[in-house]
């Protein structure tokens, strides 16, 4: 299939979503929209961003995430974010189930069910490893954020972008792009900054939010995890890992979330094409992140252990030991 007609495709595809979407609002619907388990910045700026669309269309949206509903500091400023709603709150058979940047039901969590009892459950996602689930698929491993094939969705829909829509879109694309460094971003997403910017956005703050602001203690907790860094060379294409944990992250004052730019950091070492950050639980499995310079296609690994994502980002869990869970990679890497 060549670039244009998987390109045509997707635009078909993305309009008869639309108009899946576009009945329910006229209906006056209940839509329920969730990104996956603790949603980053593309996951809930996708799900708030739509769920403000269809509000304007007339449907009744109720925006939500799985798990305990608190953001990051870095997250909760985003527009739209005090309207998210406790999965406990759902109804349990809602006209319109939508699941963003969702990887695969798992990553749903209590909210999988909803894919069955909803009238209609519809997927939007933008990851190489999604094995095709609910009853309508928007998914295009080719996008460089699931808020790409939102913004499409709001089009198709005839919903204006305006500031409070664009900030939530670009707050997702940004961070998905690694600020437009990483090697998914493409032509189209420059366009797309474009509109987004020209809605008078302020993309500075929005970006310093996201990547330029965290607690001091997190200087503390970077020595540590930095300071205990491991590169192996022979491991693959080279292996750079380290290791935290929840409770770690709270003896220097953090929330768990803040592990996650952990692996951002790491991934900087040059002689080793993958990076890993082993983050401990508190119910004592190893959430595990993964980055790829290109040499390696770390979805894949991460497929074979249960987990997904994409070729150069991907994680999965481990109910492993800590030197169990990192034996295992070893093999994993070595394999390929």
């Amino acid at each position: 299939m060549t670039a244009s007609t998987d390109a045509a495709r997707i635009a078909a595809t993305s309009r008869s979503v639309a108009g899946v979407l576009a009945e329910a609002a006229e209906a006056r619907a209940t839509v329920v929209l969730s990104g996956h388990v603790n949603p980053d910045a593309d996951a809930l700026g996708s799900t708030l961003a739509l769920a403000e669309g269809l509000r304007r269309r007339g449907a009744r949206v109720l925006p939500t995430f799985p798990g305990p509903l608190t953001l990051p500091a870095s997250l909760g400023w985003m527009p739209g974010a005090e309207g998210l709603v406790p999965s406990t709150a759902l109804p349990s058979s809602p006209d319109v189930f939508v699941s963003l940047d969702a990887a695969s039901p798992g990553r749903l969590a209590e909210l999988a069910g909803l894919l069955d009892a909803a009238g209609t459950s519809i997927v939007v996602d933008h990851h190489a490893s999604n094995p095709g689930f609910g009853r309508v698929r928007l998914v295009d491993p080719g996008a460089p954020a699931t808020v790409t094939l939102v913004a499409d969705l709001l089009d198709d829909l005839g919903v204006a972008l305006d500031s409070q829509l664009a900030t939530c879109l670009y707050a997702g694309l940004a961070a998905d792009t690694g600020s437009f460094r990483f090697g998914n971003t493409r032509p189209r997403t420059h366009e797309l900054a474009a509109r987004l910017l020209a809605t008078g956005i302020d993309h500075a703050a929005i970006s310093r939010r996201l990547f330029d602001t965290a607690p001091f203690g997190w200087l503390g907790l970077l020595s540590v995890v930095t300071g205990r860094a491991a590169l192996e060379p022979e491991v693959g294409a080279g292996l750079v890992w380290t290791w935290s944990s929840t409770a770690e992250a709270a003896e220097h004052g953090l929330p768990g979330e803040q592990l996650e730019a952990l692996v951002d950091v790491i991934r900087s070492a040059e002689e080793a094409d993958v990076a890993c950050v082993l983050k401990g639980q508190d119910d004592g499995s190893w959430s595990v992140s993964l980055r790829s310079r290109g040499g390696t296609d770390v979805a894949r690994v991460a497929m074979a252990l249960g987990g997904g994502g994409h070729t150069l980002a991907a994680g999965y869990s481990s109910h492993l030991d800590r030197e169990g869970t990192i034996a295992t990679l070893r093999d994993h890497l070595s394999a390929r």
